[in-house]
């Protein structure tokens, strides 16, 4: 009786993950993926190559201002240096204040400009935003079109190979009005 009740559980397990087996099978059958490569669709957005050239110009500005005062503080420092055996120690004192304040105020404006959260982490997020979202809308609405379950960006490197016939970043270029040249 034992044997009989352990053989009903085993049969009943067995037909139940081969239910189980059988019907996840079908499902990844039936779904549809796309891979996209946002590199590729995005160095053949005349926007994007506009963005990156006014980044450039803004970041090259900052920098030379960042530079600029790291500069003066390094003369000050090298002032200093000449002159302090001839210096009072009160006169030392304000130098050394002075070659202390242009150096933090070089390293406030390397913050405030290139920090994580500085200004051109903010423009670009800004200049990005239109790009992003015509991206974005591109890509669902092909899905959508297309029944795709999924669409995975091929230059991510999460995905080891894909048959080049899923990638659709040709179709979002030309969605977006723009053609690649792959």
């Amino acid at each position: 009786m034992n044997t009989m009740k352990t053989f009903r559980k085993l049969s009943l397990l067995t037909i139940v993950g081969l239910c189980t087996w059988l019907f996840s099978t079908n499902q990844a059958k039936a779904q549809k993926y796309a891979l996209v490569d946002m590199e590729y669709i995005l160095k053949n957005i005349p926007d994007y190559e506009m963005m990156n050239d006014q980044l450039e110009a803004v970041s090259k500005k900052w920098n030379e201002e960042v530079t600029k005062l790291r500069n003066e503080a390094e003369a000050l420092y090298k002032k200093y240096q000449t002159d302090l055996v001839f210096l009072t120690p009160e006169q030392k004192k304000s130098r050394e204040e002075a070659i202390v304040k242009k150096e933090q105020q070089a390293a406030d404006f390397q913050s405030k400009y290139f920090g994580p959260e500085g200004e051109l982490f903010k423009k670009r997020a800004e200049l990005m935003k239109p790009i992003q979202n015509e991206i974005w809308n591109a890509i669902k609405e092909l899905a959508q079109q297309n029944s795709f379950q999924l669409v995975l960006d091929r230059g991510t490197n999460g995905v080891i190979y894909a048959n080049p016939g899923i990638d659709i970043s040709d179709a979002v270029l030309r969605k977006l009005g723009f053609s690649g040249n792959k």
